[in-house]
């Protein structure tokens, strides 16, 4: 113990404070030997990123809480299935830098419940590296984080939903070894759709004429 408080640069009554707390995990034990490793000082280099970037303990044994509730990575990202997205590993603080301080428990919580992220020893995993940059750049523009976790639940739905319509429909017409190769004709059907839904939406209403 008193070894990895110095590494880290705390007491070694801190630390204990920190283990009684929940916020690093507990030792390895052989007897009375308790072995902490890379792990346990990488986690305590984590609580001091975030308490310098004005988390409170109560916030961070919540984000802890919730990095372990995350489900298996594997299971996350589908690592056995064919996919375009490209998984991002992330620290704790590179997330934080990337929302602007809007990494809140809530909003992590969100996010796992999403599938967005997973977690993988220290290291955060999001699912995929458009959506990442995405979600970023609507937050630097002023929109919320907790506003953008909810508009992508509702598009998770939709998205659900047109994928479903369209294997049903290619199912019902090609053999089940082409369904890959036909992947990319409904994915443009859908992105046609939606870049004119929003020519629509977008579109200056004339003077004078009713808005639906």
């Amino acid at each position: 113990m008193e070894e990895l408080a110095t590494a880290a640069g705390i007491t070694v009554r801190t630390l204990r404070f920190y283990r009684e707390r929940g916020l690093i995990p507990p030792p390895r034990r052989e007897g009375r030997i308790a072995w902490y490793d890379e792990q346990h000082l990488a986690r305590l280099r984590t609580i001091a990123a975030l308490l310098e970037r004005g988390h409170t303990l109560t916030g961070i044994a919540d984000l802890t809480s919730a990095f372990e509730s995350g489900r298996n990575v594997r299971e996350v990202l589908a690592l056995d299935s064919p996919s375009e997205e490209e998984p991002v590993r992330l620290t704790p603080e590179e997330l934080a830098d990337h929302f602007a301080g809007e990494v809140t428990p809530e909003n992590l919580a969100a996010a796992l419940d999403l599938g967005y992220l997973a977690t993988d020893g220290e290291e955060i995993v999001h699912i995929s590296r458009r959506l990442l940059d995405v979600s970023a750049a609507l937050v630097r523009e002023g929109v919320p984080l907790a506003e953008v976790l909810k508009a992508g639940a509702r598009v998770r739905e939709h998205a659900d939903a047109l994928a479903e319509l369209f294997t049903d429909l290619l199912r019902a017409h090609a053999a089940e070894e082409e369904l890959w190769r036909l992947r990319p004709l409904a994915k443009s059907v859908v992105e046609a759709e939606l870049s004119m839904a929003l020519d629509r939406r977008l579109r200056p209403t004339p003077p004078g004429e009713a808005t639906s």
